[in-house]
């Protein structure tokens, strides 16, 4: 039985946002032990500091060395970084944390790619902080698709109300409208199908694609891409049968609740597809890689330096990113 559990996990984050803090949190009821085998990848020293902070005094976790050593029944810790000279300081930004995440980022992801762990629950980074010669990247999708050596993913951004990827990602506005074309929507929709399948059971998705231009275009009046690249990509997928609807204007789309009769949504830019979707769904929003061979997500908030150490940081998304990682091994299990 303790062998069919899923071995997560978790990555420390940047040790001055908030990430500890709901690791901690998220962790602390050992009713998740039924579920799942979690493993953070972090520090000794750090997590005796916020659980200091947070008087969980009764809890203790499994110290281990590597995780060929891992107890199924506790939750475990594999210090990932020489820690002894560590100095938490919460809500500031220093290159020692940003050193510290990457450790402890590198680490699970060797042991991910092993198959030693199933999933990797990654807690926020500053994505200024954390940059080196081994990380040049814009945020934690990208690393991953690197890592785990895959030619494409698709940011998906999950909830039990809401799920929404993005045709472009960590990129500026003023380059979206270039590096929208045929051929990265067609790769984009092929992930977000696939992993509605496989990652999420469900058989048959039904999914909405917007527009990229106001009011979708209108026609060709406040611009062509909706005619001249969106369209035509969906009309070949509905060739095949697949159930894919649009391009929808955004703003029309999420205000008449529409994603409701969707499984999924496909926005072409960040903004367009993460606002409405972190209004709806901030508490128990999940950021999910999709198209990777590896299972890896993540809360859908930042690291929150404005309320890091007070006590006051919600682990409802921490907690949603473990159990949604949980579904996706069983899930890919059963395929």
């Amino acid at each position: 039985m303790e062998q069919q559990k899923p071995i997560i996990g978790i990555t420390l984050g940047d040790y001055n946002g908030i990430g500890p803090e709901v690791i901690l949190k998220a962790l602390v009821d050992k009713k998740i032990l039924q579920h799942c085998t979690p493993v953070i990848y972090g520090s000794q020293r750090v997590l005796g500091f916020y659980r200091k902070a947070l008087e969980l005094k009764d809890w203790t976790l499994n110290n281990i060395n590597s995780i060929q050593q891992v107890n199924h029944k506790v939750t475990n810790l594999i210090t990932c970084f020489d820690d002894k000279a560590t100095e938490v300081t919460p809500g500031k930004v220093t290159p020692e944390a940003g050193a510290g995440a990457l450790a402890c980022l590198q680490k699970a992801t060797e042991d991910l790619k092993s198959g030693a762990i199933q999933a990797v629950v990654t807690a926020p980074i500053n994505k200024h902080n954390i940059q080196s010669e081994t990380f040049k990247f814009p945020g934690h999708t990208e690393f991953f698709t690197e890592a785990l050596e895959a030619k494409e993913s698709l940011m998906f951004l999950v909830s039990d109300v809401l799920r929404v990827g993005v045709v472009t990602g960590h990129i500026p506005l003023g380059k979206v409208r270039g590096a929208i074309n045929q051929e990265k929507i067609t790769q984009k929709l092929t992930l977000m199908l696939n992993s509605l399948k496989q990652d999420f059971g469900i058989q048959k998705p039904k999914i909405a694609v917007l527009g990229l231009n106001p009011h979708a275009g209108e026609d060709g009046l406040l611009g062509d891409e909706e005619k001249n690249t969106i369209t035509p990509v969906l009309e070949q997928f509905k060739k095949k049968g697949n159930l894919v609807f649009g391009p929808f204007p955004a703003d029309g789309f999420f205000g008449a609740a529409q994603f409701k009769h969707y499984d999924a949504v496909l926005a072409m830019y960040h903004d367009q597809g993460l606002i409405p979707f972190k209004y709806i769904s901030f508490e128990n929003g999940v950021n999910f890689t999709a198209g990777l061979s590896g299972v890896r997500t993540s809360p859908d908030h930042g690291t929150a330096y404005d309320i890091a150490g007070k006590n006051t940081a919600s682990e409802s998304s921490m907690l949603q990113a473990i159990f949604t990682a949980i579904d996706v091994v069983k899930n890919r299990r059963e395929v």
